[in-house]
C-alpha cells in the first residue's frame, strides 16, 4: 500500500480539501454497508432460522460498534488538534493510549459476553433453532471484538491525522476479504466444512484480523501522519481519563440512536404488513443520506480539530458552515428526486402495490427532512472534532427522544389523557402510520434548529488540547 499524503485543513481553500477528506470516508461507509449485506446474502442461502439469528444479533452488534465509536471519537478529536498545533509527537502518544484503551475495553466486553451468552440470547427472545444458530454466531463474534476495536482505533487515528484514504483502503481490505471467504465458511468448500452462521462469524474474525494487522503494521512503520510507538503503550492514566471523558458521551449517543430505532420499529409494527415493509425500504433509502452526512461529519471533525489545534477557530467555523451547506444541498436534491418519483424509488425493491402506496407516503413526508438531518450530523461532527462530544450526544437525544418518539406517540395513535384534578384533556391526533413519518420530519427539523443555535454560541471553540503545552512539548 502506497503512502498517502495527509490533508492539512489549516491552510488553503476549504472546499476542495474537505472533499479530499470526505470522499474516501463515503466510500468506506458504503463498504461497511456492503460488508453487512454480504453476510446476510450468504446466510440467506442456509435457512430462514440462520437469517433470523444474524438479524437478531444486529442490535447487539450495533451496541459494540457504538462503544468502539465513542473511543474513536475521542481519538479523532485529540489527534487532529495535536496535528493542527504542530505537535505530531503528542498525537502519536494518543494513538498508543487509544490502542491500549480499545483493547482493554474489548477484552472486558468479550469476557463478559462469553460468560453470559446463553441467558443473553434467551433474554432477547432467541428460541429453538434460532437460539442454536445465534449462539454459534455470537461466540465467535465476541472473540472478534478486540480485533474490531483495534481496527476502529487505527482508522480513527489516521482520520485524525487527515489521512482518510489509507483508512478507506483498510476498510476495502476487510470488506473485500470478508466477501471472498464468506461463502467458503458459510456454505463449505473443499476441505472447509459448511459452518452456517458460525461460518459468517469466522469470516468476520479473519477479515477483521487482517485489517487490524495491516493497521498495526502501517502505524508502526510511520509515514501516514501518525505513528504507533511501543514506548507509548505504557499506560498514561491522565491521557486515558481524557479519552474516556471525551468518548463516553459519543458511546451513549450511539446507544441512544440504537434504542430509538428499536422503539420506532415497534411503533411501525402496530400497523399493517405493507407499512412495515415500506418502512424497511424507506429506512434503507434514508441510509444513503446517513452514509453521506456521516462521512462529511467525520471529515468535518478532522478539519475542526486541526484548526482549533492551530488556534484558528474562525476557520474551524467556516469548515462546519461549508460542509453543512454542501451536504444539505446534495440531500435536498436527492430528496427532490425521490419525492418526484416515489413509486419508482420504492419499486426498485418491491412490486407489491400496497407496499408501494405506503412507501410513497413515507417518502413524501420524510424525504424533505433528509437535508436537515444531514445538517445536524455535520454539525455534530464539528462538535466531536472540537472534543465537545456531550453537545453532540444531547443533539442526538433531542432528535430522537425529545422530538421523534414523543411526537410519534402524539401523531400516530389514538389516546386521551385527562390531567388529574382538572378538566384538561390531552388528546392524540390519531393520524395512523403517517403520524410516525411526520415524527421523523419534526425530529430532523427541530434538532437542526437547536444545532444551529448551539453552534452559533461558539462555546465549542476552545477545543480540548492545551495549545501552549502542546506546542511546547518536544517533537520529532
Amino acid at each position: 500500500m502506497s503512502k498517502s499524503s495527509p490533508v492539512d485543513m489549516t491552510t488553503g481553500a476549504i472546499t476542495p480539501r474537505l472533499f479530499s477528506l470526505a470522499w474516501p470516508l463515503v466510500l468506506g461507509n458504503l463498504l461497511q454497508t456492503f460488508y453487512n449485506l454480504a453476510d446476510m446474502f450468504w446466510v440467506g442461502r442456509v435457512s430462514d432460522e440462520a437469517v433470523a439469528a444474524v438479524s437478531l444479533m444486529f442490535p447487539l452488534s450495533w451496541m459494540f460498534v457504538s462503544t468502539a465509536m465513542g473511543i474513536t471519537a475521542a481519538t479523532i478529536a485529540l489527534v487532529s488538534q495535536h496535528i493542527g498545533a504542530g505537535n505530531k509527537r503528542e498525537a502519536d502518544r494518543v494513538v498508543g493510549q487509544s490502542a491500549l484503551l480499545t483493547t482493554a475495553v474489548a477484552v472486558v466486553l468479550a469476557a463478559v459476553g462469553l460468560a453470559v451468552r446463553q441467558p443473553l440470547l434467551s433474554t432477547i427472545g432467541a428460541e429453538g433453532q434460532v437460539y442454536t444458530e445465534a449462539l454459534a454466531y455470537i461466540e465467535i463474534i465476541f472473540l472478534t471484538l478486540p480485533l474490531t476495536f483495534l481496527f476502529f482505533a487505527f482508522r480513527a487515528a489516521l482520520q485524525g491525522a487527515g489521512d482518510t484514504k489509507t483508512a478507506m483502503w483498510l476498510m476495502l481490505l476487510s470488506a473485500g476479504l470478508n466477501v471472498v471467504i464468506d461463502p467458503i465458511f458459510i456454505l463449505g468448500w473443499g476441505p472447509v466444512p459448511a459452518l452456517g452462521t458460525q461460518g459468517a462469524a469466522v469470516a468476520t474474525f479473519i477479515a477483521r484480523g487482517a485489517a487490524a494487522a495491516a493497521g498495526i503494521y502501517l502505524l508502526l512503520t510511520g509515514g501516514f501522519g501518525v505513528r504507533l510507538r511501543l514506548a507509548d503503550l505504557r499506560p498514561d492514566w491522565e491521557l486515558q481519563r481524557r479519552l474516556v471523558d471525551i468518548g463516553t458521551p459519543a458511546t451513549i449517543d450511539g446507544w441512544a440512536r440504537s434504542f430509538s430505532s428499536v422503539v420506532m420499529a415497534a411503533f411501525v409494527a402496530q400497523f399493517s404488513v405493507a407499512a412495515i415493509a415500506a418502512y424497511g425500504i424507506g429506512v434503507r433509502l434514508m441510509s444513503v443520506s446517513w452514509t453521506v452526512a456521516g462521512a462529511v461529519g467525520q471529515a468535518t471533525a478532522t478539519g475542526v480539530g486541526q484548526n482549533l489545534g492551530a488556534d484558528t477557530p474562525d476557520r474551524a467555523a467556516e469548515v462546519i458552515w461549508k460542509a453543512a451547506a454542501a451536504t444539505m444541498a446534495l440531500l435536498f436534491a436527492a430528496a427532490g428526486l425521490v419525492v418526484a418519483f416515489p413509486a419508482a424509488a420504492i419499486g426498485v425493491f418491491i412490486d407489491e402495490p400496497g407496499v408501494i402506496e405506503e412507501g410513497i407516503g413515507f417518502l413524501r413526508i420524510v424525504a424533505p427532512s433528509w437535508a436537515f438531518f444531514g445538517g445536524v450530523m455535520v454539525i455534530q461532527g464539528g462538535f466531536r472534532g472540537a472534543g465537545v462530544t456531550k453537545v453532540a450526544m444531547v443533539l442526538s437525544f433531542l432528535s430522537r427522544w425529545i422530538f421523534r418518539v414523543p411526537f410519534a406517540l402524539l401523531f400516530a395513535f389514538g389516546w386521551a389523557y385527562t390531567v388529574p384534578g382538572t378538566s384538561l384533556t390531552i388528546a392524540a391526533l390519531d393520524w395512523g402510520v403517517d403520524g410516525l413519518w411526520w415524527a421523523y420530519a419534526v425530529g430532523a427539523f427541530g434538532s437542526f434548529v437547536v444545532a444551529v443555535g448551539w453552534f452559533r454560541l461558539g462555546t465549542w471553540k476552545g477545543g480540548v488540547v492545551d495549545r501552549e503545552e502542546s506546542t511546547a512539548a518536544p517533537t520529532d
